[in-house]
């Protein structure tokens, strides 16, 4: 069982920005894909961005040119720029393939208007 403990988040103004991190328990097992998720109230939990092992990387139209994310092996981070109040939501670390197998304990991030 591999366990994610998620970091960052927080409250930012409009145009702000976060960085989120997110680290495996095991260092050492092989994950093929790691990305983030986020829910907010009455929203289904949707996929922000995700990155394979050998980097290749795919985002949500919304947040595209905004966020990005990057990994060190099984750490995951998601840098977030221009944040907007939409974007406010539990965000969520996940690992394995296809996604979601593995899931972190979410973190919230708040961006006010």
């Amino acid at each position: 069982q591999v366990q994610l403990v998620e970091s960052g988040g927080g409250l930012v103004q409009a145009g702000g920005s976060l960085r989120l991190s997110c680290a495996a328990s095991d260092r050492d097992i092989s994950i093929n894909v790691m990305g983030w998720y986020r829910q907010s109230p009455g929203r289904e939990r949707e996929l922000v961005a995700a990155i394979g092992s050998g980097g290749s990387t795919n985002y949500l139209d919304s947040v595209k040119g905004r966020f990005t994310i990057s990994r060190d092996r099984n750490t995951v981070n998601l840098q977030m720029n221009s944040l907007r109040p939409e974007d406010t939501a539990v965000y969520y670390c996940a690992a394995g393939h296809p996604l979601p197998v593995y899931w972190g304990q979410g973190t919230q991030v708040t961006v006010s208007s």
